[in-house]
C-alpha cells in the first residue's frame, strides 16, 4: 500500500454519519475511506494494507485502524493472511453472484416504490446526474463516475419510503466490486442507455417500467462482470433454471 496522495475524503472525516444520526467513530471513518479507495481503484485488488500508513493518514493510533481492518475483513473486503498481514480481497465470482442475486431482489422493488414519491425536481436532478456520468466516463474520471453513479441510484432508493431497505441496499453496494466493473469499457454506452431508460420510466411515474429497467441494468452489469471474472460467457443466475 503506497503512501496516500491525499487526505481522507470529507465523507470520511466530517465526524457525522450520513443521515446525521450519530457521530462516526475513528474506526468508522477509516472503514468508509478504505471502502472508497477500493471501489475507486486507488487500492488495487491484492494490494497490502499497511497499518502505520493508515494511522498517519488519519492522525490516529493503531487501535482504530486495526478495528477498521477487522470490520472490513468480516465484510469480505479485506483478507488476513498469517505472517503476511492484510490485503484487498480479490473479486470472487461466487461472492459477487450472491450479492447480485440479493440486489436483483431488493433494488427493483425499491425503485418501484420510489416511482410514486419522486418530485419533478428529483427527476431533473437524476437527468443531470446521468449527463455527468456520461461526461465522467468520456473523460476516464473513475472517481467522479463512481460517485455520480451512486448519487443517481440512491436518489431513487432514498425515496422508497423505507429507510431500513435503503440501508440494506447500501450494505450490498459496499460488497460489490465497482472497481472491477469500471474497467469494462465496453459497458460505458450500454450503461448510459440503461440509465436513460430508467430515467424515462421515472419521468412517466411508471413503477413497473422502472423496476424492469432496473432489473435489466443489474443483469447486464453482472453478466459483463461475470464474463470478466470467469473468462467465459455466463447465464443469468437469477433465472432459477440456470443456477
Amino acid at each position: 500500500m503506497p503512501p496516500p496522495a491525499r487526505r481522507p475524503s470529507s465523507a470520511a472525516t466530517d465526524g457525522v454519519a450520513a443521515k446525521g444520526a450519530k457521530p462516526l467513530t475513528k474506526r468508522d471513518r477509516i472503514a468508509i475511506e478504505l471502502r472508497r479507495m477500493i471501489s475507486e481503484g486507488e487500492l488495487p485488488r491484492g494490494s497490502r494494507i499497511q497499518q502505520d500508513v493508515l494511522a498517519a493518514m488519519f492522525d490516529t493510533s493503531i487501535t482504530p485502524v486495526r478495528e477498521a481492518l477487522r470490520l472490513l475483513e468480516a465484510e469480505g473486503v479485506l483478507v488476513g493472511e498469517p505472517h503476511k498481514g492484510v490485503r484487498v480481497a480479490d473479486a470472487d465470482y461466487e461472492q459477487v453472484k450472491t450479492v447480485y442475486l440479493l440486489r436483483r431482489l431488493v433494488e427493483p422493488y425499491a425503485m418501484q416504490r420510489a416511482a410514486r414519491r419522486l418530485s419533478p425536481l428529483d427527476i431533473d436532478l437524476a437527468e443531470r446526474l446521468v449527463t455527468q456520468m456520461e461526461q465522467a466516463a468520456a473523460e476516464g474520471d473513475r472517481a467522479r463516475l463512481n460517485a455520480t453513479n451512486r448519487q443517481f441510484h440512491f436518489l431513487f432508493y432514498a425515496k422508497c419510503g423505507n429507510d431500513g431497505l435503503t440501508d440494506e441496499i447500501d450494505q450490498l453496494w459496499q460488497k460489490f466490486p465497482w472497481d472491477v466493473l469500471q474497467v469494462l469499457h465496453d459497458r460505458a454506452d450500454e450503461t448510459s442507455n440503461e440509465h436513460r431508460a430508467m430515467l424515462a420510466a421515472a419521468r412517466l411515474g411508471d413503477g413497473d417500467a422502472l423496476a424492469k429497467a432496473t432489473e435489466w441494468h443489474l443483469a447486464r452489469s453482472f453478466l459483463a462482470l461475470g464474463r470478466h471474472l470467469t473468462g467465459q460467457p455466463i447465464t443469468d443466475p437469477f433465472d432459477v433454471d440456470n443456477d
